[in-house]
């Protein structure tokens, strides 16, 4: 689920309302209040990032949170501006996409180098690490899955494996680069899939954990194809 830009204001306007009006600062959240309240402030922070805002502009921002927390008159028409928060914001996370995607440059060709490994045309890398049996699943099938999601960094974003519960969903419902991979494996396989962003979430990323332009490596287990196709 995307958190929208009304969210993420107003979730970062709660994290930094005890330090503005002079709260304890750094204090660790130990209610399950606080700890959710804790939570939605992180989270919200890190979507914030795809504005790549510098300190001045950081600045400006906390005088706007500050401004409206005393209840002072907006120095903007916010009105005219809230359009401008969307283009600002569209417009940053480009610009951190495309800084991400040269970054991992070198990462996807080294996973392209990698023994095994086939780059098909999307860019998306497949390399299969142990052979299943029976019939492909098509685009239209419904799999269900094992999977263990990295970043470039080797950080874990989210694993099915980790969970210790298998992930089933429609293969046309996913990133392009799943709905691509996973059908040119067979049941009881294991494949270690590599996504350029454009396969996978593009330029507004995933928040928090995935950025706008990263490459993600998954290691994906089909288990079952509990349907061939919508008619199955």
């Amino acid at each position: 689920m995307r958190i929208g830009i009304s969210v993420i204001l107003a979730s970062l306007v709660l994290a930094l309302t005890g330090c503005l009006k002079g709260g304890v600062k750094g204090a660790a959240p130990s209610t399950d209040d606080e700890k959710t309240i804790y939570s939605l402030g992180h989270m919200a922070s890190q979507r914030l990032k795809s504005f790549d805002l510098s300190p001045k502009e950081f600045q400006v921002w906390v005088q706007g949170v500050k401004d409206g927390l005393d209840g002072k008159e907006s120095k903007v028409d916010l009105k005219s501006f809230s359009m401008e928060v969307a283009k600002l914001g569209e417009a940053r996370s480009k610009k951190v996409s495309e800084k991400e995607a040269k970054e991992a440059a070198p990462y996807l060709e080294k996973m392209a180098k990698e023994a095994g490994a086939t780059k098909l045309d999307s860019g998306v890398i497949y390399n299969e690490t142990k052979a299943g049996e029976g019939k492909n699943p098509a685009k239209e099938s419904i799999v269900k899955v094992h999977y263990h999601g990295t970043l470039r960094d080797g950080s874990v974003f989210d694993s099915s494996k980790d969970r210790g519960t298998p992930a089933t969903f429609p293969l046309n419902r996913v990133i392009p680069c799943w709905t691509e991979a996973v059908q040119k494996m067979k049941v009881g396989g294991t494949a270690k899939v590599t996504c350029p962003a454009a396969q996978a979430y593009g330029d507004r990323g995933a928040p928090p954990k995935i950025k706008p332009g990263a490459a993600l490596t998954f290691e994906i287990e089909l288990l079952e194809i509990v349907k061939s196709d919508k008619k199955g």
